[in-house]
């Protein structure tokens, strides 16, 4: 072997421990998290999610959601240029789900990714941490008009996600955020189902009691068109829709 080169093994072992080296740092910088306090309004590093006024009574299915810091505060894109921080919009959490900060990728460098979109990761924007995530895409939505139909709280944490690249996905969007709390969030308490469902029984009463069947076969064409929109501009149309 020519002088002044390495074996193939003995770069690779070197390659190994610089790798070690670097998932041990961040894995280091992931400290406990504090309890969750619904109380207090605190979910440290949780998706949130709340009805909407009006839109919840006729499709529960709809809500605003929020993204919270490590320290449990709640952040979420509730206007044109504004971004509230420990000021939940539209009343307190009714669901959440605790994400799994493992699940993220925090590249020190380019040669850092531990998901498997290394450049397209870079290219969105990374982050070292969930918080210096957060404040990055803060940044970005304190510039964008706020629209519920285009550019809502459910694109602010798409962005979030994929700036963090959770759970190896770049694929976020208003659908997946939406789904994710939906089929996966847990209820704060009992009087969170009630607030979420009671304004959608009262009004589908009345409605049927006033109206008659043809007002069950209006809301359910109105649920079937506000989830036909969201389809449409996330999958087909993708510059519809901000995420």
């Amino acid at each position: 072997m020519p002088r002044g080169r390495l074996p193939i093994t003995d770069l690779k072992a070197a390659c190994d421990i610089e790798h070690m080296s670097s998932t041990s740092k961040i894995q280091h910088d992931l400290w406990p998290l504090d309890e969750i306090d619904p109380k207090k309004a605190k979910f440290p590093c949780c998706l949130v999610w709340t009805p909407l006024p009006v839109a919840s009574w006729l499709a529960p299915f709809i809500g605003h959601v929020g993204i919270c810091r490590e320290d449990g505060a709640i952040l979420d894109f509730s206007g044109s240029n504004f971004v509230n921080v420990e000021d939940f919009a539209f009343g307190a959490a009714a669901r959440y789900i605790q994400l799994d900060r493992s699940k993220c990728c925090f590249p020190p460098n380019l040669a850092g990714h531990t998901c498997k979109h290394g450049y397209q990761h870079a290219e969105y924007g990374t982050a070292v941490t969930w918080d210096d995530a957060l404040r990055s895409s803060v940044r970005q939505f304190e510039h964008k008009s706020y629209n519920l139909f285009t550019c809502n709280s459910h694109s602010f944490v798409a962005n979030f996600l994929n700036r963090l690249c959770y759970g190896g996905s770049m694929d976020w969007n208003m659908i997946t955020v939406a789904a994710l709390i939906l089929f996966k969030g847990h209820w704060v308490n009992s009087m969170s189902i009630i607030r979420s469902f009671l304004p959608f029984t009262v009004v589908l009463c009345l409605g049927l009691v006033l109206v008659g069947w043809p007002f069950l076969v209006g809301l359910f064409s109105f649920s079937l068109l506000l989830m036909g929109w969201f389809l449409l501009g996330t999958y087909c149309v993708k510059t519809l829709l901000e995420s």
